[in-house]
């Protein structure tokens, strides 16, 4: 054991632990879920302190050994390293103090021990005065949050929502002339096809992925910088664009200065702009599984239009039935979400002046929205939307027999005539081609090209 002092008082830390007593005082104080700062918002704290102490010694603040050595320990946990050290339950005091000392701390006792110093003897390289300089918890961990959630969107996100959009795409393609029964207010309809519905679902993907981009710029003006208030104490000159600089080298990332740094400490709204589109998202995600769940359903009391691939048996008591269960934990999943969007309002909205205190609940709430939903979307693609069949004989007959198809006769004679022939179909469970021609009201040839399957989904 080591013993470190801060200002409440002495504790006494294992050996070999690279944090110090404040991160100790935290695990103490809020044993609450046993949930772990998630990487990619580990990953992106070590970014923000790395281009920090770059900026710093550009700024020439912080002598440039100093900075090399706090940068080189950034990187080691960048590349992955040291992850079992960051261990502050995500449930924790406001702004996220815990977790901003959390990272300090490791990255000075892992700099001290890589310059020959023991863990713990802060006079050479301090959590505070060295790895935090020019910095406050409360420009930080936003900006480390901005960080993480466009890591998360790029790598993460991004990719499963496209991995979704080309099997909607194929899907379309391969179902493009299956005709079918359209159905609104869950009663028949016009006719379309298969691939009309595949090729709405590919569109609903492709504007929720512009609207999360649109989300994504919304979060890429940083408030590093701000320091304690948003004024800037204890900054350097140039400082502020430095760590800017040196953050867009490292990530790639399209992030910019706030123009206003009280208002990037205060505001959480961009955050909920990000959670609104993922909640829209979501949304669609849970009628789209629905919708299929329900032209799957059967198979001989439902729909029984499509058949999704048998990923489990479906009953510990019914020998050989199959349910749709990728899309039921689909359905969870994007519930999750909209409950994680629900937290992150709350959350928005509950700050007072200068800072808004609920960043780690947020912070928490995004980075588990994108995790599960990108892991959920990939699964929904590969192993439900891949692998769809459709029974083109059972849609085509639903199709024929529907009294809807009078649609397209109301203009050749009349829509109370046609109304009439509808209810009369139903009744005498005739199809509505045999009850005009029946009634001598069109030529089977002029019938043939009215009452056109192909040519009513298309709205020739």
């Amino acid at each position: 054991m080591r013993t470190e002092r801060d200002s409440l008082g002495v504790l006494e830390l294992p050996d070999d632990a690279y944090y110090g007593i404040q991160t100790l005082r935290a695990v103490q104080n809020y044993p609450i879920s046993g949930l772990k700062p998630h990487p990619t918002f580990v990953r992106a704290y070590a970014l923000l302190k790395k281009a920090c102490a770059k900026a710093n010694e550009r700024a020439g603040a912080l002598k440039p050994e100093l900075s090399k050595a706090i940068c080189d320990v950034c990187d080691e946990i960048i590349a992955g390293g040291l992850r079992d050290q960051f261990v502050v339950d995500v449930f924790q005091a406001g702004a996220g103090t815990s977790t901003n000392m959390n990272t300090n701390e490791v990255i000075s006792n892992r700099a001290l021990e890589k310059s020959g110093q023991p863990r713990g003897t802060y006079d050479k390289i301090s959590p505070n005065d060295h790895v935090n300089m020019s910095q406050s918890t409360n420009d930080t961990y936003p900006t480390a949050m901005r960080l993480s959630s466009m890591l998360l969107l790029r790598e993460r996100m991004y990719p499963a929502i496209e991995t979704l959009r080309q099997s909607f795409a194929a899907k379309a393609a391969e179902f493009s002339d299956a005709v079918k029964s359209g159905r609104t207010h869950l009663q028949d309809a016009v006719p379309i096809t298969l691939g009309q519905e595949f090729g709405a679902w590919q569109d609903m993907i492709v504007r929720h992925t512009k609207r999360l981009k649109d989300a994504e710029d919304d979060i890429s003006f940083l408030g590093i910088g701000g320091s304690a208030a948003g004024s800037g104490l204890n900054t350097p000159a140039g400082y502020r664009g430095y760590v800017v600089e040196e953050l867009r080298t490292y990530t790639g990332l399209d992030v910019k200065a706030s123009n206003d740094l009280f208002e990037a400490m205060e505001s959480l709204a961009p955050f909920v702009h990000l959670m609104s589109a993922m909640k829209n998202l979501a949304l669609d995600i849970i009628k789209i599984s629905a919708d299929l769940r329900l032209l799957c359903s059967g198979p001989m009391t439902g729909f029984a239009e499509i058949t999704l691939p048998a990923v489990q048996p479906g009953s510990s008591i019914m020998p050989g039935k199959v349910n749709p269960s990728i899309l039921e934990m689909v359905s969870q999943v994007a519930m999750q979400v909209v409950g994680s969007e629900t937290v992150v309002s709350y959350a928005s909205q509950g700050g007072q002046l200068e800072l808004n205190v609920m960043m780690p609940v947020v912070q928490f709430n995004i980075a588990f929205a994108i995790e599960i939903f990108s892991n959920t979307l990939e699964v929904m693609a590969r192993k439900c939307i891949d692998g769809i069949v459709c029974d083109r004989e059972r849609m085509r007959h639903y199709a024929e027999t529907s009294g809807s198809l009078v649609t397209a006769l109301a203009p050749e004679i009349g829509y109370n005539k046609a109304a009439e022939l509808a209810k009369a179909s139903l009744k005498k469970r005739r199809t509505i081609r045999e009850l005009v021609l029946e009634e001598g009201l069109m030529s089977a040839a002029k019938l043939d090209a009215v009452l056109n399957l192909e040519k009513m989904a298309k709205g020739i």
